[in-house]
């Protein structure tokens, strides 16, 4: 299949269907870039070749989908007899014993999983370096990371070995690392799709699971094949008005856009990543839509950091409690790594008052957020403060850890307040810089309103084409 990259995930599942193409063919043109590519990427580290040979042979599923390669992230997703290591070393013998829901979506979409993609211990930071599967590097630059948490995903997607991969977002981690590898990432509204049967949420809600992709219509694809709440979640979004592929090409009407390129948590905003929102600006109201510029800050910035390390410190300490829980002992320090377990020693002093405490801040920045979008469609940003940092500054095993931290809050500069209000959000791949490195610009949408972005970014995606624009790793 040498035109095997020349074709989104719909486009390849229309070859199967058009019978121009089989099932296997797609599996082995996806193996085949794995085995190239790979070794120069580490975005693919637990193979699952066997296992998707039998699900190409056998009769696919009538899903969009049908017969297309997949990866799933190795974080929070379970495939039976498969690891789900988290990125950590604590967990790297850690087997699924029940079929997360969300993959059961997937199969049922058509998609044939073949692999799981790198992660960062536990998600925890925007690069995608772990001591347990090395450093994933970005398609654009090996010297620079492809993002983080979902890095694994977003470097397999620019590197041509799928069109599309599972991710997850509690801070950013879907829209990071679209923006590192040129792609499209959609993050979802809060309780869009599932996390059972083994969780109802994932960071006390600000967390979310959807995709990378090289086009807009593979992502609203998907979410039509994976939304809604499965069984006893604990809430859900509202469902759509209709498809969200249809969507994709409807007009968006005139839209009034808020144009933000001061963060909000108060990190320094790169003049790549401030050049590339506002190249986006103009685009938009080349388009005809009305752009200003216009602030949001949350009510007390520091009140907000605060509140979403406590929440995720907490979640960190319990993964760690439990994996040393399965392995019958007590967690050790040396079974995660040094920033990890620093975060965990300072949630060890979290006080039930505390968490309390935070999620009230976190959901009064929600509302802040929702009385501002009152007043606009969209707010408009870059998705980064910073281009892709090289590999080693946001590892979680930095010797320098105020560097480290310095630089993960220009990373999540943009992206977090989306995970923090529940709100869905976007990263477009429009831009790059002198050095070559891609800058993706973000888009923050109102709840429940995934609808209105994809209508824009169908009609970004017209406008300024990027499919075509490819890394190319050999």
């Amino acid at each position: 299949m040498n035109d095997y990259e020349d074709h989104d995930g719909m486009g390849l599942a229309a070859l199967l269907r058009q019978r121009k193409v089989s099932a296997t063919e797609l599996l082995d043109a996806a193996i085949a870039r794995t085995e190239q590519r790979n070794p120069g990427v580490n975005a693919v580290v637990i193979p699952m070749f066997e296992q998707a040979r039998a699900a190409a042979h056998a009769p696919l599923a009538d899903g969009p989908f049908a017969g297309v390669p997949f990866l799933l992230k190795d974080l929070g997703l379970n495939v039976p007899g498969v690891r789900t290591t988290h990125g950590s070393r604590l967990y790297a013998e850690n087997v699924g014993a029940t079929e997360s829901e969300l993959v059961a979506r997937y199969r049922r979409a058509g998609l044939i999983v073949f692999g799981k993609s790198a992660t960062p211990e536990f998600g925890l930071t925007c690069t995608t370096e772990s001591r347990l599967f090395g450093a994933t590097r970005n398609p654009w630059s090996l010297e620079h990371t492809s993002g983080g948490s979902s890095g694994g995903a977003s470097a397999a997607v620019a590197a041509g070995i799928v069109p599309l991969a599972n991710a997850s977002d509690g801070g950013g981690s879907i829209r990071i690392p679209a923006s590192c590898c040129g792609l499209f990432g959609l993050k979802p509204t809060r309780g869009r799709t599932p996390f059972g049967p083994d969780a109802g949420e994932g960071w006390s809600g600000m967390s979310c699971l959807h995709a990378v992709t090289r086009s807009v219509r593979d992502s609203a694809a998907l979410l039509d094949a994976t939304a809604g709440p499965d069984l006893g979640a604990p809430y859900a979004a509202q469902p759509p008005a209709r498809p969200w592929l249809d969507e994709v090409g409807a007009p968006p009407g005139r839209l009034r856009i808020a144009l933000d390129t001061e963060s909000w948590n108060g990190a320094a905003t790169h003049p790549d990543c401030v050049a590339a929102a506002e190249d986006a600006a103009r685009l938009c109201e080349s388009l005809g839509h009305h752009v200003e510029r216009a602030r949001f800050a949350p009510s007390s910035i520091d009140q907000v950091r605060d509140a979403a390390f406590t929440v995720v410190g907490a979640n960190v300490l319990w993964m760690i409690e439990d994996g040393a829980r399965r392995l019958g002992r007590a967690p050790r320090s040396d079974d995660v790594e040094p920033l990890t377990w620093a975060l965990a020693q300072h949630a060890q002093q979290i006080r039930a008052l505390d968490y309390a405490g935070a999620i009230k801040v976190l959901h009064r920045t929600g509302r802040e957020l929702a009385r501002f979008l009152a007043r606009f469609d969209l707010l408009l940003s870059p998705t980064m403060g910073t281009p892709p940092p090289r590999i080693g500054v946001l590892s979680l095993s930095s010797p320098d850890a105020d560097e480290q931290r310095r630089v993960l809050m220009e990373a999540i500069a943009y992206t977090q307040l989306a995970n923090i209000a529940g709100t869905p959000a976007m990263s477009v791949p429009l831009w790059w810089n002198a050095a070559g490195l891609p800058i993706g610009v973000q888009f923050i949408g109102r709840h429940d309103d995934e609808a209105l972005l994809l209508r824009l970014a169908a009609q970004l995606e017209q406008a300024r084409p990027w499919f075509a624009r490819r890394a190319r790793v050999r």
